[in-house]
């Protein structure tokens, strides 16, 4: 028994080599999903310049100029520079300010869950009171409208808006801060190479 746990132990050793995988697979994660808000900000920048300073129906966030433009170059520089595997650490650090602005002023109210559910550990009375009325939902389109046709690419779903994907980003992104972007497919590790080369 012993024997074929060290055999499988030296298996698990091989992947050493290829520790590189996961990070890669975190920055080709986050590129589309920050490079998506990053666009619609800019796409939209005056409403965003609105909603992030306007406290009644806004954020009513300090210096909203300042912010939204800080954002864009944060979300859109952070994903070029995630894609290229440039100062991955370094640009992990307003990425991550960024999620937690996120997850602190927008998504905390409405609990961890992204998506409503009736049950589970992290079901809130918002979340139990929101499938009641997908419920209902459901109900009517089944009855006046094609239901089949309007389901037939993904379920209806109601949205929560939690914490749950500003968490996550914001994990993924504390990784890449304290592992960097990985060996091989990033600039970072060759400029580092070329440095240790030459010193």
């Amino acid at each position: 028994m012993l024997n074929m746990l060290k055999q499988a132990q030296g298996i698990l050793d091989t992947t050493k080599g290829m520790d590189f995988l996961p990070l890669l697979l975190l920055r080709a994660y986050l590129v589309p999903v920050f490079w998506m808000a990053g666009v619609q900000k800019l796409n939209n920048f005056e409403s965003t310049v609105s909603w992030f300073g306007n406290s009644e129906w806004g954020l009513g966030l300090p210096l909203p100029l300042l912010m939204t433009v800080l954002v864009i170059i944060a979300e859109l520089g952070g994903a070029i520079l995630l894609a290229i595997g440039l100062a991955v650490r370094w640009v992990s650090i307003p990425m991550m300010f960024t999620m937690i602005v996120a997850a602190t002023s927008v998504h905390l109210k409405n609990g961890w869950l992204a998506i409503s559910t009736g049950q589970g550990l992290f079901a809130t009375e918002r979340t139990m009171g929101a499938i009641e009325r997908l419920d209902r939902m459901k109900a009517i389109l089944k009855q006046h409208g094609n239901y089949e046709w309007l389901t037939e690419n993904g379920s209806v779903v109601i949205l929560n808006n939690g914490i749950e994907f500003a968490a996550t980003y914001f994990v993924m992104l504390l990784v890449l801060f304290f592992m960097g972007g990985g060996k091989y497919v990033g600039v970072d590790y060759w400029i580092e190479r070329r440095v240790m080369a030459n010193s």
